[in-house]
């Protein structure tokens, strides 16, 4: 009976469900969206009920899709948004309020406050963050905060804290495991990733009591199985990983050097590092790849908060197309955008700049400004925000990109990966398998039950699809790259907390 790994893929707009052979084809798949909630302006929420209906619903359409049977799923594994911050009843399982989504700046004014309490150092040294709402720290600190009785509660063991890994994984086995992995816990603001551990002077920091925790495990081992109710067999829940890590271990960057480019509802480059963590003096943060086998894998990031989200601006907020594949479309009408950026701070502005307060402004418009122009100054803000994350890395690691491997929705722009390729000045490849992030949970799942055997079968695994080679004029990159950087100047509300930017 042929065997199957299931990956739950949870992102920010949409749940999605992929089901993998053993050559990491897809066999099926299955994916709903579900409402974004915008209480107030630069804040961010999602109903947490919303987020597991629709990821159990999706798992099950998947295995409908393949014609599979669960007893067929060697494994399952989990992929998330990552830093979205739910907590919920340890009884019932209810959430007892809706879950701060990552793009949310509603706890701007703590970061503040805790930064001119001068906890950024500190904050930075264990975790290898910086203090920004972003976070999942200041998002639990602002519940605990506000909810009446709910720190109480919390220190009772009454209510529990998790990213929505830690979420699915609670509902998934029935409330028997409240665990997440390295990778998710380094993005708290919470967990020391030099030590492993949740952070006594953190958590007394941000007043979290330590009993809603959960306990943090490597990204590739069995931590439970899932409840017959779910899927209808007793299935190894056996894979974790934030989206962003998942995505740089399913494009196979394994060796320290490789990096990556997820271009998803955000925009997100991981350099891997190797076996040590390094420091970034530009604005990007250290975080934790992955843990396997016993070693973990440290990576470089720099965060954009709004990539392919651009995109769904100009349809659903501009209407200028009706779907998110016509805007190719629209930006090839012309062949320059005359003069005119977009600079996407729609939630702030991220790495390597770190300002929540900057909002998005469209500038050069002339009367001969049209649809197909604003439509490629949309896309190509993406681009030149890899670049300003490039070129932060680079002064980091002390060495230059090669290549630069892409993924996510927004890598299928063909359009978009020639103007990144001639931006950044380096090949761009684009892989056979473009589902990286739910590729790299079923890959931590599958090693952890002997479906693959070590990184060589993962690696033999990739295949590419397309490359695309720098053609621009070094002139002309610069002319552009200099309009970029006088844009984001104007929309600056803070000087940059890095050195890589303007």
């Amino acid at each position: 009976m042929t065997q199957y790994v299931l990956a739950l893929d949870q992102g920010t707009t949409s749940s999605r469900a992929l089901l993998f052979d053993h050559r990491s084809r897809v066999c099926g798949a299955a994916q709903q969206e579900f409402p974004q909630l915008l209480p107030s302006p630069g804040h961010v929420e999602h109903d947490p009920e919303a987020i597991w209906q629709s990821q159990l619903e999706v798992a099950r359409q998947a295995l409908v899709a393949a014609q599979v049977g669960p007893d067929q799923l060697a494994a399952v594994g989990i992929t998330n948004q990552r830093e979205t911050t739910i907590v919920w009843e340890r009884a019932s399982g209810r959430p007892v309020a809706n879950a701060i989504v990552w793009q949310s700046r509603i706890t701007a004014d703590i970061c503040q406050q805790l930064q001119a309490q001068g906890a950024s150092e500190l904050i930075r040294s264990k975790t290898g963050l910086v203090l920004d709402p972003y976070f999942s720290g200041s998002k639990l600190k602002y519940l605990l905060d506000t909810l009446p009785g709910l720190r109480s509660r919390a220190e009772r063991g009454e209510v529990l804290f998790g990213t929505v890994d830690s979420f699915l994984i609670w509902r998934l086995t029935g409330g028997k495991c409240h665990v997440t992995d390295y990778s998710n816990a380094s993005r708290t603001l919470l967990f020391n990733i030099h030590t492993l551990q949740w952070d006594d002077e953190l958590l007394r920091l941000f007043g979290v009591p330590p009993a809603m925790l959960p306990e943090v495990r490597p990204s590739s081992q069995v931590y439970g199985e899932i409840d017959t109710q779910w899927l209808g067999a007793r299935v190894p829940l056996a894979g974790c990983a934030g989206d962003q890590q998942a995505a740089t271990f399913g494009q196979a960057c394994f060796a320290a050097g490789s990096a990556k480019n997820t271009y998803g509802t955000g925009c997100f480059l991981l350099l891997n590092t190797g076996a040590q963590p390094v420091a970034s003096a530009h604005g990007l943060l250290t975080t934790i790849g992955w843990g396997v086998d016993g070693t973990v894998t440290y990576c470089l990031e720099g965060s954009v908060f709004i990539a392919g989200a651009v995109v769904q601006w100009l349809r659903d907020g501009l209407k200028l197309v009706r779907t998110a594949a016509e805007v190719e479309d629209l930006a090839g009408r012309v062949s320059d955008t005359e003069g005119v950026y977009v600079v996407p701070a729609f939630v702030g502005l991220g790495a390597p700049y770190w300002d929540p307060h900057a909002r998005g402004a469209v500038l050069g418009i002339t009367r001969g400004t049209t649809s197909a122009h604003l439509a490629r100054a949309a896309l190509e803000s993406m681009a030149y925000q890899t670049l300003d994350l490039v070129e932060a890395m680079q002064r980091d690691a002390g060495r230059p990109l090669q290549v630069l491997k892409v993924d996510g929705g927004a890598s299928n722009n063909n359009l978009l990966m020639q103007f990144v390729a001639d931006i950044l000045g380096v090949p761009v490849r684009r892989p056979a398998v473009a589902e990286t992030t739910a590729l790299g949970a079923a890959y931590l799942a599958g090693l952890a039950v002997g479906f693959w055997q070590g990184n060589e079968d993962v690696q033999r695994n990739w295949a590419l699809d397309r490359e695309f080679q720098p053609s621009m004029p070094p002139e002309e990159r610069q002319r552009r790259v200099a309009g970029w950087r006088e844009a984001v100047a104007r929309v600056l509300y803070e000087p940059p907390t890095g050195a890589g930017g303007a």
